[in-house]
């Protein structure tokens, strides 16, 4: 049985809270951004997921921690607004995929440029401190190890 950092530990908690810190920016600034357009968070976040691919309804709500009828609505009124539609699934017909419309993916891109917070410190970085904070950050969400990712990956961080 491996060792648990206790959560008592002085540095522990001061990463605790500084990851609550910019969650929490993070969260305000795109909840700003998102009524900008008019959309609220859950509908921002559901937009930016369909702008990197089409997406079956079920794994939108398994993406968001949220029950399909949520995302369902969000994507209706994404759908009324021109920014989403629903188009049958290329591998399984009988499935629906929702994608962003092209209004809708510049519509995401705005968003994400949008957040500010993040990007000078980040631009303050060198490739290899963005390429290593990207890793820790990927590992603590259980994600690939770096070195299953290209030799590439550096350049990924530098935009902002």
């Amino acid at each position: 049985m491996a060792s648990r950092t206790p959560l008592t530990d002085p540095l522990t908690l001061e990463v605790v809270d500084l990851i609550g810190s910019v969650v929490a920016r993070y969260h305000e600034e795109y909840e700003l951004a998102a009524a900008e357009h008019a959309l609220t968070g859950a509908q921002a976040r559901v937009l930016a997921l369909l702008a990197r691919e089409p997406t079956p309804m079920r794994k939108i709500a398994q993406a968001l921690k949220c029950e399909p009828s949520n995302v369902t609505g969000i994507v209706d009124r994404l759908e009324v607004r021109g920014l989403v539609e629903r188009r049958p699934d290329p591998g399984d017909r009988r499935v629906k995929v929702a994608a962003a419309t092209e209004e809708g993916r510049a519509t995401a891109g705005f968003l994400r440029g949008s957040l500010d917070f993040a990007r000078e410190p980040l631009a303050g970085l060198t490739p290899l401190e963005r390429t290593l904070l990207r890793d820790l950050l990927q590992r603590m969400l259980g994600g690939p190890p770096p070195e299953s990712r290209s030799a590439g990956g550096a350049e990924s961080g530098s935009q902002g």
